[in-house]
C-alpha cells in the first residue's frame, strides 16, 4: 500500500483532532502567517476599582497549550502573509503624509510635497537593460584586456544586467562602504536641504525650525547592480509640522532648488585605513525631484504610496542582491545562492569587517545585505502616523481593546515558532483564500462606483 506524503499525514492528524476547529480559528486570526510565533501563558483583567477579576485567558486550554500570532516580518520572501499586512499599513502611512487622514490634516495635500530618487554613484560601468548595452565606436579594452564595450540589447530580466563590464575593474571597496554610510549620507543631506532653504530666503540656518519643517518618508531600494538607491517622499511643513501652513516663501520651486543643490553636495569620508586610505562618499549623478501636485500635473499621489509600499516588502533576495538571513562564516558566503558580482561584495564587506579602523561599521554582521545597515522605510516624526499607530487601529476595529480603568496582567514567554507540514499547508490555503476575498471585494467596489 502506497504511503501518504508526510504533509498529508500531518493534515490529517490535525483534521481528527477534537481542537481542530480553534486551531484553524488561530491560524485565521493570524491570516495564514506562515511563520506564526508560539506564546505560552495568560491574561488576567482586573478592574482598577474594585478588584474584580473581568476576564482571564489562559492557553493551558488551547491547542498545544499555544497561542499562535504574527511573525510581522516584512519580507514577501518569508511571510507572504505578513508582507501584505506590512505593505497596507505602509501604504496608509505614506498615502496620509501626503492626502492626509490618520490624524494627518487634508490641507497637506497642498503643500510643496516632492517625490525623490537619489542613487548611488558609479563603482564601475556594467550591463545596463533596454536598450543597446555600452556601445562604443572605438571599442578597446580595460587594463585587464576584457572590452570596455557591449552592443548587445539585454532584456530586463537577463542574468548578466547590473554586472561589471570587469570585476577586476570595478570598485568593490566603494561599493561595500558606500552602503555602510548611505544612512549617514542621508542624513547630512536633510540638513543640508535646511540649510539651503534658510539661506536662500534670508534666514538665520539655526532659525530655520522657526519658520518651517521638512517632513519626509524614504525606502531603499537595490538596483540591479545590487546599489540601494532611495525613494522618498519630503513635504514642507509650518514649524509645528503637518496641523501649520508653510511660510509664504515655502514653494515646491525652491524646495526642489535645495534639494538638488543638496544632493550634488553633501559628501561623507570614511575612516581612514592603511589599506584602503580615506573615501569620499557621495549621491549618484541621477537625480529626481518630481513636485507632486493636486491638480494631476505629476505623479499621482495613491500611485507613490502604492510604489513605496511594494518595495518595502521586497528583501534583499528579492533583487538578487544578497540574502535575507544573516551569514555567519565565510563558507556561508561561498554557499550563498546569488551571483558572483554580489558574492564579490559579499567577500569584500567580510575583509573589510575584520579590519580594526571599519570596526564600528559591523560589516561582517551586516554582509548578507552588502554592508547597508539602514532601516528600509524610515521617516521623519511628523511626517505622518506610526505602525504602531495603525495596529493600534486595526485592533480596535477588531476589538481587541483594553477596557477603561482596568489593569491588564500579563505573563508571556516564547515556546516555539513554525508550522507543522500539515498547518503549513492549512495556513497557506487561508492565506489564499484571504487575498482572493480583498480582490473580489475592490472589485464589487469598483463596479459599484462603474454603475453610479
Amino acid at each position: 500500500m502506497r504511503q501518504l506524503p508526510e504533509v498529508d499525514r500531518d493534515a490529517i492528524r490535525l483534521v481528527q483532532d477534537p481542537k481542530f476547529p480553534r486551531l484553524l480559528e488561530q491560524i485565521t486570526a493570524t491570516g495564514g502567517c506562515s511563520h506564526p510565533v508560539h506564546l505560552s501563558g495568560s491574561t488576567t483583567t482586573v478592574d482598577g476599582t474594585t478588584g474584580e477579576i473581568l476576564h482571564h485567558y489562559d492557553t493551558r486550554n488551547e491547542p498545544g497549550e499555544r497561542l499562535l500570532v504574527r511573525c510581522r516580518n516584512r519580507r514577501a520572501t518569508i511571510c507572504p502573509a505578513c508582507s501584505r499586512l506590512h505593505a497596507g499599513d505602509t501604504y496608509h502611512l505614506v498615502r496620509a503624509g501626503l492626502l492626509g487622514g490618520k490624524n494627518v490634516p487634508a490641507s497637506v495635500c497642498h503643500r510643496p510635497r516632492l517625490f525623490v530618487t537619489l542613487t548611488a554613484p558609479s563603482f564601475g560601468p556594467v550591463h545596463r537593460a533596454g536598450e543597446s548595452c555600452r556601445p562604443r565606436r572605438d571599442g578597446g579594452t580595460c587594463e585587464h584586456g576584457r572590452p570596455l564595450s557591449c552592443s548587445v540589447v539585454h532584456a530586463p530580466d537577463a542574468p548578466i544586467v547590473g554586472q561589471p563590464l570587469c570585476p577586476d575593474c570595478y570598485d568593490y571597496t566603494a561599493h561595500v562602504l558606500w552602503h555602510a554610510h548611505a544612512s549617514k549620507l542621508w542624513d547630512r543631506f536633510v540638513i543640508d536641504v535646511r540649510r539651503r532653504l534658510a539661506s536662500s530666503v534670508g534666514l538665520v540656518q539655526s532659525r530655520f525650525a522657526r519658520h518651517a519643517r521638512l517632513s519626509f518618508a524614504r525606502v531603499a531600494e537595490y538596483q540591479k547592480r545590487a546599489a540601494v538607491h532611495v525613494h522618498a517622499v519630503i513635504r514642507l511643513d509650518g514649524p509645528t509640522g503637518p496641523g501649520e501652513e508653510p511660510p509664504a516663501w515655502g514653494t515646491a520651486e525652491l524646495l526642489t532648488d535645495a534639494v538638488r543643490a543638496s544632493a550634488r553636495r553633501v559628501r561623507v569620508g570614511t575612516p581612514h585605513s592603511s589599506a584602503v586610505g580615506e573615501l569620499t562618499l557621495r549621491w549618484g549623478a541621477q537625480i529626481d525631484a518630481r513636485p507632486l501636485r493636486t491638480d494631476g500635473d505629476g505623479p499621482d499621489d495613491d500611485a507613490v504610496a502604492a510604489y513605496v509600499a511594494k518595495y518595502v516588502t521586497k528583501g534583499a533576495s528579492d533583487t538578487g542582491a544578497g540574502t535575507d538571513y544573516p551569514l555567519s562564516t565565510w563558507g556561508d558566503i561561498e554557499s550563498a545562492s546569488v551571483s558572483e558580482h554580489v558574492r564579490t561584495l559579499m567577500r569584500t564587506g567580510w575583509r573589510l569587517g575584520g579590519l580594526p579602523e571599519y570596526a564600528p561599521l559591523r560589516l561582517r554582521a551586516w554582509v548578507h545585505t552588502l554592508g547597508y545597515r539602514g532601516h528600509i522605510l524610515t521617516k521623519s516624526r511628523a511626517y505622518s502616523t506610526t505602525y504602531a499607530a495603525l495596529r493600534a487601529e486595526r485592533a480596535h476595529h477588531q476589538g481587541h481593546t483594553d477596557l477603561p480603568d482596568a489593569i491588564n496582567k500579563r505573563h508571556w514567554r516564547y515556546v516555539g515558532s513554525g508550522h507543522t507540514p500539515g498547518a503549513a499547508l492549512i495556513a497557506a490555503g487561508i492565506a489564499d483564500d484571504l487575498v482572493e476575498s480583498r480582490w473580489l471585494a475592490l472589485a464589487m467596489v469598483q463596479e459599484g462606483e462603474w454603475c453610479r
